[in-house]
């Protein structure tokens, strides 16, 4: 663990909000899960180790969440979801807002996606 007690109780608390966000996403399809969950792991890494290797050790998130952690891995199913969601936001970006601010959403899809697909696959 790093820093001082301080510094812990912010790491503790980003990890605990990202736990609770990416709960939330399990739930809401436009709302990341794992993204969140790898937030969290880093941040429970530099204060609750035990919680980290909740995570890493956890039936359904751990193994992606390692992949990433090993080797920087994001699924084939992952990428798709990626895609999906900012395919959502790009029309909803359309149908609810006007020029120029209806150009972000599919400017940030256009950066992020072709990060995210170029990342290696398991």
């Amino acid at each position: 663990m790093s820093g001082g007690p301080i510094r812990r109780a912010l790491w503790l608390m980003l990890g605990m909000a990202s736990v609770a966000l990416g709960v939330i996403g399990a739930f809401l399809p436009i709302l990341p899960t794992v993204p969140f969950l790898i937030l969290a792991a880093f941040a429970f890494s530099r204060s609750n180790r035990a919680w980290e290797e909740k995570l890493l050790n956890h039936p359904r998130y751990g193994a992606t969440l390692r992949a990433w952690r090993e080797k920087g891995i994001i699924s084939r199913t992952g990428k798709k979801a990626a895609t999906g969601a900012f395919a959502v936001s790009i029309m909803l970006g359309l149908l609810l807002t006007h020029l120029p601010w209806s150009l972000i959403p599919p400017a940030a899809a256009i950066l992020c996606l072709s990060w995210i697909w170029t990342r290696p696959e398991a």
